[in-house]
């Protein structure tokens, strides 16, 4: 069997022009109507498509695009002939080997990481879909793949590591294959090791690399079976969370409509898998970003639908984050009533302590977070000194090895310090933000310290805030807006 790299679609990443992916998909969308088709098109479809994975649309697609722009054909879109690109034995998932030639456009979206929600994790995937491609020269370094055996079938590891170029591979899955104990441990190994590299070194650098190890866990559950349910069961979780933990990554570095995409993928395999706690943890994670999107409704929606899921679990710290993330939305929607009530349910329910129950990724859930969760709610309704007086104990309680999350926390404190009239504590608070993000690549972070900063500008006569100031615009990296002021810690991933 032949298999061939995907080659990006160059023409219909030039039809999309300035807008983002996401604007693209919505006029796919739009034209989709007008003719009285119905297509779920978002950002992940435009970037399959451009990265030539997809390399020919189904019918639905095709006749969306031919209305969208009149008189092309597929062929001018970029598109293979339908005839050319069916019948395959094996689906191919591949990591292109180094060229010498230039890498992809820097305006190029990311490829997209897995399928969309509806399909279902076990049902193959369309004979049209082909190659993957996540060769990002500008990330080339942060990740490198590990590759493990299987009797005759080499499948993906999902291995992660800092440091070294990776290294090509191809990986050939054909459509029916068994999936055992080695292929499962490789997808929860891997979620284990993104949320490691994301502690110590912040999501930017990690997002694009960490993509493939999901998107092979999902050619998995498409293309495998498995002995045994247990190993099924596990193989859905598994994939779920590692959606979860991408999707976090995307959230961390600003991408709010790919992990969007991401979190409803994870829930989408919990229902179909009858997961109650991996559902729990996608409406975690769904509502802390509707609250960072700025839909605080939903966040509160989504906070209550996580706490159905998670009374069977028994887990009172679960329950304690979700009664947080109802708080932060409650924050949002200037319900300080509501939002104080939801942080009394959390106190009284982390006060019940750890248990069997809590979820292997709930490690982060100590004292430290619950106070900064609380700091935020504060800072959401304007209470700054109530908020800096929880941040000072989250940063006083945190442990030092999570490198990210001690950044983060002295940030949300920067923030709140500033906009109670606490200058100079801010700017040294703020000193130590910049001494952290030297080992930290966040753009929430960053975003939350340049928001601070323009606070502070009006005392920028002399003293700490001219340093913290004069530092601060030195170190910016070009692009990063200032976040939220009340920017959320360590989401669960």
């Amino acid at each position: 069997m032949v298999s061939t790299a995907a080659v990006p679609n160059l023409a219909f990443r030039r039809l999309r022009g300035q807008r983002s992916a996401g604007e693209f998909a919505a006029a796919v969308r739009r034209a989709a109507r007008e003719i009285g088709e119905q297509v779920a098109c978002d950002a992940r479809y435009i970037g399959r498509v451009e990265s030539g994975e997809i390399r020919c649309p189904n019918y639905a697609y095709e006749r969306v695009f031919l209305h969208m722009f009149p008189g092309a054909s597929l062929a001018d879109l970029g598109f293979s002939a339908r005839e050319s690109v069916r019948g395959r034995g094996a689906r191919v998932v591949s990591e292109p080997p180094p060229t010498t030639g230039p890498g992809p456009t820097a305006s190029a979206p990311p490829p997209s990481t897995s399928r969309p929600p509806s399909l279902s994790p076990s049902r193959p995937a369309p004979l049209h879909r082909d190659t993957e491609t996540d060769d990002f020269p500008e990330e080339s370094d942060v990740l490198r793949r590990v590759f493990m055996t299987s009797g005759t079938t080499t499948v993906a590891a999902a291995s992660l590591g800092l440091g070294g170029a990776p290294a090509s591979a191809r990986i050939s899955l054909p459509t029916q294959r068994r999936v055992g104990e080695a292929e499962v441990n490789a997808v929860e190994k891997a979620v284990r090791q993104i949320r490691l590299l994301d502690d110590r070194h912040g999501a930017d650098g990690l997002y694009r690399r960490a993509a493939q190890p999901l998107r092979t866990a999902y050619e998995l559950l498409d293309a495998g079976t498995t002995a045994r349910r247990a190993t099924s069961d596990r193989l859905h979780a598994g994939a779920g969370e590692l959606a979860i933990s991408v999707g976090w990554l995307a959230h961390d570095s600003g991408r709010f409509d790919d992990a969007r995409s991401h979190y409803a993928e994870a829930l989408a395999t919990a229902r179909l898998a009858g997961d109650a706690g991996l559902e729990a943890h996608a409406f975690c994670n769904t509502s802390f970003l509707a609250r960072d999107a700025g839909r605080p409704r939903e966040a509160v929606r989504a906070a209550e639908a996580g706490q159905r899921a998670a009374r069977t679990l028994g887990s009172p710290r679960l329950l304690a984050l979700l009664a947080l993330r109802e708080a932060g939305g409650r924050a949002g929607l200037g319900d300080r009533t509501g939002c104080g009530r939801a942080i009394g349910r959390a106190r009284a329910a982390f006060d019940r302590g750890t248990a069997a129950g809590d979820p292997e990724w709930m490690s982060f859930f100590r004292e430290a977070e619950l106070e900064l969760l609380e700091a935020q709610c504060w800072s959401a309704l304007g209470d700054w000194s109530r908020a800096a007086r929880h941040g000072r104990r989250a940063t006083a309680l945190q442990d030092p090895h999570f490198t990210r999350n001690l950044a983060l926390y002295r940030a949300q404190l920067t923030g709140d310090l500033a906009r109670a009239g606490r200058a100079d504590e801010a700017a040294a608070t703020g000193q130590q933000v910049l001494d952290l993000l030297t080992r930290v690549q966040s753009s929430r972070i960053r975003g939350m310290l340049a928001g601070a900063a323009r606070v502070l500008e009006p005392r920028a006569g002399a003293g700490p805030v001219a340093a913290f100031l004069t530092r601060h615009q030195e170190s910016a990296v070009p692009g990063i807006p200032a976040g939220p002021g009340n920017a959320d810690g360590d989401p669960g991933r």
